[in-house]
């Protein structure tokens, strides 16, 4: 189940931007930006962008791959474990 995402004003980010940093960081969630009530930006530590970045990286792949199945065209086995090998050496994993 998602947990609702701590919400805060700008104005307490003006007031204290390292501490919101550090809170983004340390949580590991997404803290919501308000202006005027609206939310208008999310703000996340860099290793959550990054680990959401490279599993949306992978789900486009595996969309594409589908995609590629269904009309009958696409690459062969060993282009797709090539491509897997790369994104897999390129998060370090």
């Amino acid at each position: 189940m998602a947990t609702v995402p701590e919400i805060i004003p700008i104005s307490d980010l003006r007031k204290d931007a390292a501490a919101v940093v550090k809170r983004a960081r340390s949580k590991r969630q997404p803290i919501v930006i308000t202006q005027r009530g609206r939310a208008t930006a999310v703000m996340v530590g860099v290793e959550e962008y990054e680990r959401a970045e490279y599993e949306r990286e992978i789900l486009l792949l595996l969309a594409r791959g589908e995609q590629e199945i269904a009309t009958g065209t696409g690459s062969d086995l060993h282009t797709v474990l090539a491509e897997v090998e790369a994104l897999l050496a390129k998060s370090g994993q």
